[in-house]
């Protein structure tokens, strides 16, 4: 057996013992170091170009990509061989939709409904950045949003609280792996605790106004299912909780997420988070943002430097240090448990050999024509016959354009690395002429190429017409009024289709876009978001058959703006919404353009013979694929509560699995229902009620009414 120096370095100790003796080593300032979280000069985070820290050894964590490992080793052998303690930092990064390889933007991938794509997709963005000094992503985000006009819409998994859940815990199975401490694995960091997404007009860090019984109906449950997973760390969020910052909110970082879900990792702020209680009117004293944040249970602070009015504070007895060696301690924990003391150096390897393999490529590929949701396929227009079609014209800025595909958040993913719709298309349909023009940009009033992509349209039996919001429109500090695609992308969509060839419209966004004037003038509508290196290829693989499209929507899609918020699992109005009292809007139709879950396929389902067994709650549906081609269906089992003594959701979702069926075949589904799972609602201060009574199962336009008794 080796001998260690101090019980701290010896890794067969268990972890709190570890941390117990190093705990007690160290002197206040280190302790104090251990909470900053600075960058080392500027990098591909928009939020941090132009900044940089005077680098500290002892410092806890680092923000930035420095090149690759060599240079983030260079900074940790600092921290491990020149320190008295030789403390490792953790190196955290915003990895998002991917490292090389680009996926698809998390809200794309919520519309695949397959969570198996998200956790492999952040399989391979861990593998990925570990490989050039990443230790923690800051991801996944699982703010809820009910309003498009948020541009951090595209980060996380869509409306539904159980989805996000969902797909959140498998994106932390994704980077930290069955075991955190191996190399090639990321710490995951679930953010915005909690309630970001509430805010108000969808303005980027506005007030959110919370009421206890939302914030545990819908916003707290999804970091629940993922802090359950296994997450090591959260992020607190810039808003107020109905005027208590989420940087200071002692109830949801203390209360809930450490008394009630008995979280043990840290929680870190957002950038300058602990600073920002000046502009949220809390307070200016940068000491009693440290002394608020700090005890409220905000462990680590990003950015800014507000914790280096710890000592003065412990000093005047204004803080206890006891709520500093908690906060050490959380931190050191997640650096124990993440291997950092054992593996504090990333080995150098060329990122060629690890990053944009075949098989991640093709799984990008995969994800990507899983996301993308058929929105109309009139008369059957698709999918298009490569042996027939003699000529396409290929129209629009998306056609072209690699930033589109990237999405946002593109970590260091280089967009000339992206193939093109352009490139790909020929491949796929090698007897057919094709005529490419771009008609026109994404924003400019310009229609000087208009005349160009018409002649094309012309000369073609059919035309792809690719647009888009391009990039950089979607992400944080992307909010827009309008939502409707910018520019003159409209008119050129009204000259193409006044033509007469067949229309299929293809619209990269990040967000839900207005649909209303598109969709009468394309023949078939697919939404491709912005899906990476596989979004051309996973196009075609829709646009020529080769896939089935699965895809559904995971957001509500609204006919207008002046509907926002809309989502699918609103409460019921006091009166009937379809009675001419009911409240209903005057100038438009109340209903979504296309719902939560829409989505077509090339195929069609039959659901029928809605059972339920109240002895044992078991549900029973059979489903029939009634078309011509093998499809994958995704189910979605829905309940209603219509009598309850706290008024519950219209309907709200409760299950969803995917299903693949041949032509012709059927298959008898079982739902196992949980009375305080699935039947309880959650009250305001966030406990399980399970209250009997009448329920309502949904599933496929299969209704069943059943009482369950005490």
């Amino acid at each position: 057996m080796p001998e260690y120096e101090f019980p701290y370095r010896n890794p067969a100790l268990p972890i709190e013992q570890r941390v117990d003796d190093l705990l007690k080593r160290m002197t206040l300032d280190e302790k104090v170091d251990q909470l900053m979280q600075i960058t080392v000069g500027a990098d591909t985070n928009p939020n941090n170009l132009g900044s940089g820290h005077s680098f500290r050894p002892t410092i806890g964590s680092v923000l930035s990509y420095c090149g690759g490992t060599r240079n983030r080793n260079a900074f940790q052998r600092l921290a491990v061989e020149e320190t008295r303690l030789g403390i490792p930092i953790i190196w955290g990064f915003d990895v998002i939709h991917g490292w090389r390889t680009a996926f698809p933007i998390p809200l794309a991938q919520a519309c695949s409904w397959n969570p198996d794509i998200v956790e492999a997709g952040c399989r391979v963005a861990a593998r990925e950045s570990y490989a050039e000094g990443v230790d923690w992503t800051f991801s996944p985000m699982l703010d809820v949003p009910h309003d498009p006009r948020w541009g951090r819409v595209m980060e996380g998994y869509g409306e539904d609280p159980l989805a996000a859940g969902i797909f959140g815990a498998a994106a932390v199975r994704g980077y930290q792996g069955e075991d955190p401490s191996q190399p090639g694995t990321v710490a995951a960091c679930l953010k915005h605790f909690v309630g970001y997404a509430a805010s108000e007009a969808g303005h980027d860090y506005a007030y959110t106004d919370i009421s206890s019984r939302t914030l545990h109906e819908t916003y707290l449950p999804p970091f629940q299912a993922a802090v359950e997973a296994g997450a090591m760390t959260l992020m607190s969020s810039f808003n107020d909780i109905t005027g208590t910052p989420a940087v200071a909110n002692h109830y949801t970082l203390t209360e809930v997420l450490r008394d009630r879900w008995h979280f043990r990792g840290f929680v870190v702020s957002d950038w300058d988070g602990v600073v920002q209680l000046a502009h949220q009117g809390y307070t200016t004293n940068p000491a009693e943002m440290c002394r608020a944040a700090l005890s409220a249970g905000n462990d680590m602070e990003m950015n800014s430097s507000a914790y280096r009015n710890i000592p003065a504070l412990i000093e005047s007895g204004r803080l206890k240090i006891e709520v500093v060696d908690e906060a050490v301690r959380r931190v050191l924990r997640i650096k124990f448990a993440k291997g950092l003391f054992e593996h504090p150096y990333h080995e150098e390897v060329d990122p060629g050999t690890v990053s944009l393999q075949p098989e991640a490529l093709e799984l990008s590929r995969a994800a990507a024509r899983a996301s993308m949701v058929l929105l109309k396929n009139e008369k059957n227009t698709l999918p298009l016959n490569p042996d027939t079609l003699r000529s396409i014209a290929l129209i629009g800025p998306v056609a072209t354009d690699r930033e589109a595909s990237a999405g946002a958040w593109p970590a260091i993913i280089d967009p000339k690395t992206i193939p093109t719709l352009q490139e790909v298309l020929p491949s796929f349909f090698p007897k057919s002429e094709i005529h490419y023009a771009p008609g026109c940009d994404y924003t400019s009033d310009s229609t000087e190429h208009f005349a160009e992509a018409i002649a094309a349209a012309e000369k073609s039996d059919l035309v792809i017409l690719a647009l888009g919001e391009g990039a950089g429109r979607t992400g944080e500090n992307r909010s827009y009024t309008n939502i409707a695609l910018p520019g003159k992308q409209l008119e050129l969509l009204r000259k193409i289709a006044a033509v007469g060839r067949p229309v299929v419209l293809l619209v990269s966004s990040g967000r839900p876009i207005l649909y209303p004037e598109l969709e009468p003038l394309a023949n078939a509508i697919l939404h491709i978001w912005e899906c990476g290196h596989g979004a051309a290829a996973g196009c075609c693989d829709i646009l020529t058959g080769a896939y089935n499209p699965s895809g559904r929507l995971a957001i509500t899609f609204p006919r207008s703006v002046g509907q926002i918020p809309i989502y699918y699992n609103h409460h019921p109005r006091a009166r009937d919404e379809k009675a001419e009292w009911g409240g209903r809007y005057f100038d438009l139709d109340d209903s979504p353009m296309y719902p939560f879950g829409y989505g077509l396929s090339y195929t069609s389902y039959e659901y029928s013979d809605l059972e339920i067994s109240v002895e044992d709650l078991t549900a029973q549906v059979t489903l029939r694929n009634t078309g011509k081609r093998a499809g994958r269906e995704t189910v979605f089992w829905y309940l209603s509560d219509p009598e309850a003594k706290l008024t519950q959701p219209l309907r709200r979702l409760i299950a969803f699995e995917q299903v693949d069926l041949a032509p012709g075949e059927e298959r008898r589904l079982t739902l196992q229902l949980d009375r305080m799972h699935d039947l309880a609602y959650i009250d305001p201060t966030g406990k399980k009620v399970f209250e009997p009574g009448r329920f309502i199962l949904t599933v496929g336009g299969e209704k069943a009414e059943f009482v369950v008794a005490e």
